[in-house]
């Protein structure tokens, strides 16, 4: 019998990425990632086209009878159904309200059964519990945090979107303290200088008194932001993905003791799978379908 596998796709608002996960080992196929760019504010025709020929390509000698693909895409979207519902954003307007899963079913000549769709950010965290860091985890929340906030939450092993990035906090919403600008405008005010971004920070903390209370200062706040959920949800893990995940080590002290000193000890953790776990929990959807499709 083949081993079972399946095509993770990860669509962004620039790019596509594709490449087969072995759902035995529960890792990617040695050379089988693609990518491309993609201009999502495109017509249909050269959206779809493209991530046709992704895909194609990905799928290499895989025959039509057995391909299996994942989807992670940006919200909002009707992932079930697998129709684009993205109008106010600057990227795939071509898309809207258009039967995505039945196009791609289509031109790719797959079932559309075998064509599943996940929220980009809920992808992120299904890679993490599927073959991660978060691996054996019933209760995690995923946050990727860069230029904006990603958030996803995972109860019984199936990840879902938070869509936290708009909560309420302090005296804005989540994503004003949690992601890139805060960092920016924060070493701004404390030093009257403008850098352009986190790792320019992490690179002034040993000589810099401010850039080392600035990411104090976001430990704490990030602690804060958790404490409320991760209580609420019985959370046991968190994992933390997106570019400022690698400074953890100069928010992850202030961030733990203030877990700790409210009596939280859910474990904090960086993602193990990086760019990859998108890939990976976006073709793991199809790990039940395939089981049951070969018994």
């Amino acid at each position: 019998m083949e081993k079972p596998v399946a095509l993770g796709v990860d669509i962004g608002g620039s790019h596509i990425t594709a490449a087969l996960v072995d759902l035995s080992t529960r890792t990617l196929v040695k050379d089988s990632i693609k990518r491309s760019p993609v201009n999502s504010q495109e017509s249909k025709e050269v959206i779809l086209s493209a991530w046709c020929d992704i895909i194609d390509d990905a799928f290499g000698t895989i025959k039509n009878g057995s391909r299996y693909v994942g989807i992670a895409m940006p919200g909002p979207f009707d992932y079930e159904q697998g129709i684009s519902l993205i109008k106010d954003q600057d990227k795939f307007k071509s898309l809207y309200q258009f039967n995505v899963k039945e196009e791609l079913a289509k031109r790719l000549d797959i079932p559309a059964e075998n064509i599943q769709f996940i929220n980009d950010a809920a992808g992120f965290l299904q890679g993490e519990v599927f073959a991660g860091a978060a691996k054996g985890n019933a209760h995690v929340l995923g946050l990727t945090l860069g230029t904006g906030l990603g958030s996803s939450i995972c109860i019984n092993h199936k990840a879902e979107d938070a869509d936290l990035w708009n909560s309420p906090f302090l005296d804005g919403i989540a994503e004003d303290y949690l992601s890139t600008r805060w960092f920016v405008k924060r070493y701004k005010q404390l030093s009257g200088v403008e850098l352009e971004g986190v790792k320019e920070l992490v690179a002034l903390i040993d000589e810099d008194h401010s850039a080392t209370r600035v990411f104090m200062e976001f430990g704490y706040n990030l602690a804060q932001f958790l404490i409320p959920i991760i209580r609420e949800n019985k959370i046991d893990t968190v994992i933390i993905g997106g570019n400022i995940a690698q400074s953890f080590d100069a928010f992850a002290p202030e961030l733990v003791a203030t877990l700790r000193g409210n009596e939280i000890d859910t474990q904090i953790k960086i993602s193990e799978l990086k760019e990859h776990a998108a890939l990976i929990g976006a073709a793991s959807c199809n790990d039940t379908f395939i089981q049951q499709a070969e018994h």
